[in-house]
């Protein structure tokens, strides 16, 4: 059965879009089957894997609303490995639509159970908020991905997260873990960067991933041409880190994996 990681943080422009395109394509160049699934209305998980949904085909919002089957909204992408369920504007409205719908924080988890079969790892890219939309990815995930941009209010922007994962795994996902704390948009010559990351790790301690993410040319270019950084330049800085980050997240399970095989 396959791992779903959400990748999460209420702050916006913390990499969040990044870690999702480019850590879902890298466990699926390793050779793992991976679903990338975009909940966020910008789209931007979308046309990062090379995606442009029409108005005729299906996405999250209709998965959500119960219009469309999470099978029937699959698409490929340029990596063989690798399968999406794109994003589309309508998922603004998604917010307002679900206030009055039954179990309307389940409706992702149930729309996508029959695919944890499909597939090794389903990552989930967030929208920068904590409304009913991050809610449905917080339910159907068995663990959080926190991107932590390396600046001065890190640590108190992680403080109110992990007090709202309390209360998710509380009232609707009591086995949600924390996959691991990523460290993003790193510059080593910046003091208070050095610091923030070196505090993250003394209050995280293993909870924090060992890739770390620098500051990025290519990783910003690569959305525009429709293509992870991993395939745009993997020779960049930015690619080689987000091919860590997947080589630490599928030896983690790979672990996990053959511990509960000797367990039985």
């Amino acid at each position: 059965m396959g791992r779903i990681i959400a990748i999460v943080n209420q702050k916006g422009g913390v990499g969040k879009t990044t870690t999702a395109v480019n850590l879902s394509a890298g466990l699926a160049m390793a050779g793992h089957s991976a679903l990338l699934i975009d909940m966020d209305p910008q789209a931007s998980a979308t046309s990062g894997v090379g995606i442009r949904l029409t108005a005729e085909e299906a996405s999250t919002y209709d998965v959500l609303l119960g219009q469309s089957t999470a099978e029937t909204a699959l698409k490929k992408t340029m990596l063989p490995n690798l399968q999406a369920i794109g994003a589309s504007q309508d998922l603004i409205g998604a917010e307002i639509e679900l206030v009055n719908v039954e179990q309307r924080e389940q409706r992702l988890k149930t729309a996508i159970t029959s695919l944890r079969w499909r597939y090794e790892f389903i990552v989930i890219d967030c929208p920068p908020s904590l409304g009913l939309v991050t809610l449905n990815a917080l339910t159907s995930a068995d663990s959080l991905l926190i991107p932590v941009q390396c600046e001065y209010y890190a640590l108190e922007g992680l403080t109110a997260l992990i007090s709202t994962i309390g209360l998710v795994r509380e009232q609707l996902n009591q086995e949600i873990d924390i996959e691991g704390l990523l460290l993003t948009m790193y510059d080593g010559r910046n003091t208070l960067c050095r610091q923030v990351a070196a505090d993250i790790r003394e209050h995280f301690g293993e909870k924090v991933f060992q890739a770390v993410v620098p500051r990025n040319v290519r990783l910003s270019e690569s959305p525009s041409y429709g293509l992870p950084a991993l395939l745009y330049d993997p020779s960049s800085k930015g690619a080689l880190a987000y091919a860590e980050l997947a080589q630490e997240v599928a030896a983690k399970h790979a672990t996990k994996g053959k511990a509960a095989t000797n367990d039985v």
